[in-house]
């Protein structure tokens, strides 16, 4: 233990749902050497529905948190955008407090991270595309309008498998979002969705929509380097376009 201190070596406990294949990719390209990352699953089979995500939060999530707790993690990271925005930003926060309660470490969770860079923007009036279906997409806008934003363009890409989110390849999230941000002003997009290869994407989004965009990954890699006090990429939200 002694040694792994002395050698600035932090750990980063991750609690995402079981068919979640994209996160832990992008955190570890994201975050430094000396970061190493840890992963809990919370079970979801077939096709990911409201029932699906409240049986995530009420018997998978707490095993996922007491496990990871156990690792002794410096952060924590609740990785599932459309369960933290299911029962709205107060849950989201009661959420976060209880993870961290049970982990014994400071936790971001996907609505923080995404409010911040929001935050760091001065974005109001914002754009969302996801590959959730309609009565998913509803949770996030709900939960985004209560949060204080003006949801100005909500499309979604209608993929009932939370598997087949990560099957949307980079090229296709681009396209999709130079098609759906034609003719709308918002001050940002977001991105939603922690099993997206948004991030892979990032600054092609940029490029094609022509302003900032903010994704689920991105805020939270963001975020983590904020509480670890360490540089990671990709390049801030604050950009828009390639750099």
């Amino acid at each position: 233990m002694r040694e792994e201190r002395a050698s600035g070596r932090k750990r980063v406990g991750l609690i995402v749902p079981s068919p979640n294949t994209v996160m832990e990719p992008d955190l570890l390209r994201n975050l430094p050497p000396q970061v190493t990352l840890h992963t809990a699953r919370m079970l979801v089979e077939g096709r990911l529905t409201i029932e699906a995500e409240e049986r995530l939060l009420d018997e998978y999530m707490p095993k996922a948190a007491q496990e990871i707790g156990t690792m002794r993690p410096d952060v924590v990271i609740f990785g599932c955008t459309s369960a933290e925005a299911l029962r709205g930003p107060d849950y989201a926060e009661s959420l976060r407090q209880e993870l961290a309660h049970t982990t014994g470490a400071p936790t971001v969770t996907v609505l923080s991270a995404v409010a911040e860079e929001l935050r760091r923007l001065n974005a109001k009036r914002v754009a969302v595309l996801t590959p959730y279906s309609p009565e998913v997409n509803e949770t996030i806008q709900r939960s985004l309008e209560e949060m204080g934003y003006q949801v100005v363009h909500m499309d979604g890409l209608d993929i009932r498998d939370g598997f087949g989110f990560a099957e949307v390849t980079p090229e296709e999230i681009v396209e999709y979002a130079r098609e759906q941000m034609r003719g709308v002003e918002a001050d940002c997009l977001f991105v939603s969705c922690a099993n997206l290869r948004a991030v892979e994407a990032l600054d092609d989004i940029r490029e094609a929509v022509g302003i900032p965009v903010v994704t689920s990954i991105q805020a939270v890699i963001e975020e983590v380097g904020r509480v670890l006090n360490v540089p990671v990429g990709p390049p801030t939200a604050v950009a828009g376009g390639k750099e």
